[in-house]
């Protein structure tokens, strides 16, 4: 999909670009690696939720590949591209899958392209749109995707920026459009482990970014969970979700809790 090019402003501090620095990204100027930075101080747990974050995402989509039989997956508030994208991860094993992102950010347009790279068996498409307009998301993603079938819904760190409770009504907007045997994958920051820094960067973050964000309980988090059959462990910190090569070892929690579940 074509996109219009917007004028992007270099002085002004972005989420997208933050959070692309804290993965170890370089789509990011030098105002995002200070506000990071000044982030980060206050709070430097954030560094391994960013990762433990991604790590979860390439837990979740290979399970949901290799052992759910998901082809389709519908990715909402990708953010910049960094290393293992839903889209590689799921056509690394499976390269018919298709995948369609939904970003809204004008940062995240101009880098499209790079996540437009697909595998010829397969599809990889994007879509401007905005997690406020489920049903304009849902009538864009048709066009990429078969919504007969089985889709994952990836909804990673990304309701936190919707900061009412309109936003169980979205998610259950998007979650109803899908058929039987979809599945919903979904973490954001909580208050649990760190709740003074995690405050303080929530606070941080707001008065910096143009992308406001709130912290949720798990248990608000487990409400996008309802009707759903929610995988084990359960909802939990991303980092305890079915971790991989941890030789016995329970990892640490970090401030982001997550799941995965099918809808019957």
């Amino acid at each position: 999909m074509s996109v219009e090019r917007p004028i992007i402003n270099s002085s002004v501090p972005h989420s997208a670009r933050i959070w692309n620095y804290w993965l170890g990204g370089k789509d990011c100027y030098e105002i995002d690696r200070f506000v990071g930075d000044q982030i980060a101080e206050t709070n430097p747990a954030i560094l391994d939720i960013a990762r433990e974050q991604r790590a979860f995402l390439v837990r979740a989509v290979e399970y949901l590949v290799t052992q759910a039989g998901i082809r389709q997956f519908l990715d909402v508030g990708t953010g910049l591209p960094t290393a293992n994208n839903t889209h590689e991860v799921a056509q690394r094993l499976a390269p018919e899958t298709r995948i369609v992102y939904v970003d809204h950010d004008p940062v995240v347009l101009v880098h499209a392209e790079a996540l437009l790279t697909s595998t010829a068996e397969g599809a990889t498409d994007y879509i401007d749109a905005d997690l406020h307009h489920p049903d304009a998301i849902l009538e864009h993603a048709t066009k990429t995707l078969d919504l007969t079938q089985p889709v994952a819904l990836v909804l990673l760190g990304i309701t936190a920026h919707v900061t009412d409770d309109s936003v169980y009504e979205i998610v259950g907007r998007l979650m109803s459009a899908l058929p039987s045997g979809s599945y919903l994958v979904l973490c954001d920051d909580t208050e649990v482990i760190n709740p003074q820094q995690m405050r303080g960067m929530i606070e941080q973050w707001n008065e910096a970014s143009d992308n406001p964000r709130v912290n949720r309980s798990p248990e608000q988090l487990g409400r996008f969970f309802d009707g759903l059959q929610l995988l084990e462990p359960g909802l939990v910190s991303v980092s305890r979700w079915r971790p991989a090569g941890t030789g016995g070892e329970t990892p640490a929690e970090v401030d982001d809790f997550g799941g995965v579940a099918r809808k019957p």
